[in-house]
């Protein structure tokens, strides 16, 4: 009965933003749900204007996936008009290119600042609820998701097959996150300070909020031989001013203890939002190397990357996407980090065995 008066409310809701169910206007839409067994090829990418030609989707397609993930800024919606949201929405929507990725490729999507509503956003923007609403129907979010039934657009996905288990983590680091500490403007000549932001100590601060924490928590302590946590924002690279998980150190240094205290093996993090693509790797003491795949850049890019000791090769600055791909059948699996150009040109290329991603 709860899951008919759900369906109930959501169907009212897609309605009042002017979205009909996937059934009636989008009936080529891959479902998450058709994905059996292991996922083999995960894409993934971020930064995307509704403006502007998305060739790199076309490259995504031919390289056939399993499934895309959307890691924020997938529309540059900006706007405390929750129609403008919707018509930016509709622009997405509208375009051949993902038309025929969700026809094809099973899709998920969390959200960054500009999608959630205005640029750098936390959890003072007033809109966060209707936004939320327009998001999850967008993206089709079915009516019984767990990602419906609380604040935020967090949520987990599961597979398994043959013993082995895929956790997908997708993270909401905009609807609960505190306010920012600002650099002074102009930074002064000689300070360690860079653009926008500097590091917060502040321990009343937060990215995820309490429930968020303990739900993921809670998913970490479940079995599983590789776990994919998608935050719309960078947390494996070297402080350099943008926003970051480096803005709260004591909540990035949360999240590497939480790692640990749970003996949570094989987590390796998907991030968007700098519009240039890198691979990071952090070292963790008693632990294991963290690996963050930046990718950012399905139509934007930015002419200064910025340094980062934690930085593995080169960085790269042309339109891309990211891949995983995982080969299930050997004894250790071995995962490719990658990032691949609209040509269809890899450009980072790493690989990591699964049992490398394991406590000691």
């Amino acid at each position: 009965m709860r899951s008919r008066v759900v369906r109930l409310l959501i169907a009212v809701s897609m309605a009042m933003n002017g979205l009909t169910p996937a059934s009636a206007q989008e009936p080529d839409v891959k479902p998450v749900a058709s994905i059996t067994g292991l996922p083999r090829r995960i894409a993934f990418g971020s930064c995307a204007n509704q403006n502007k030609p998305q060739p790199v989707l076309e490259t995504v397609v031919a390289r056939q996936p399993d499934l895309f993930v959307y890691l924020g800024d997938n529309i540059y919606g900006d706007s405390r008009d929750m129609t403008v949201l919707r018509e930016k929405y509709a622009k997405l929507a509208a375009k051949n290119e993902f038309q025929q990725l969700r026809r094809q490729v099973s899709v998920l999507a969390i959200w960054d600042d500009h999608d959630y509503g205005e640029n750098d956003a936390g959890k003072n923007y007033p809109f966060r609820a209707e936004s939320r609403a327009i998001f999850l129907d967008f993206w089709r979010v079915p009516a019984d998701s767990p990602r419906r039934m609380h604040d935020g657009i967090y949520g987990v996905h599961r597979f398994e097959q043959n013993g082995r288990a895929l956790q997908l983590l997708l993270l909401d680091t905009r609807m609960f996150r505190d306010p920012l500490l600002r650099n002074p403007k102009p930074i002064p000549a000689g300070s360690p300070l860079k653009n926008d932001y500097q590091p917060d100590d502040s321990a009343d601060k937060t990215f995820l909020g309490v429930e968020q924490w303990a739900w993921l928590k809670d998913q970490l302590t479940q079995p599983a031989d590789v776990r994919i946590i998608a935050s719309s924002i960078q947390f494996g690279h070297e402080y350099n001013g943008f926003e970051s998980w480096t803005n709260l150190p004591r909540e990035q240094t949360k999240m590497i203890e939480l790692i640990t205290s749970t003996r949570a093996n094989g987590v390796v993090f998907l991030s968007g939002d700098v519009h240039w693509a890198e691979l990071s790797r952090r070292d963790v003491p008693g632990g294991y190397p963290l690996y963050d795949v930046t990718a950012s850049g399905i139509t934007e890019t930015w002419p200064k990357i910025e340094p980062n000791k934690f930085r593995l090769g080169d960085a790269v600055p042309e339109n891309h996407f990211g891949e995983i791909e995982i080969d299930w059948t050997a004894a250790d699996p071995v995962l490719h980090l990658r990032v691949i150009n609209r040509m269809g040109q890899v450009r980072i290329d790493h690989a990591v065995a699964v049992s490398a991603l394991r406590f000691p």
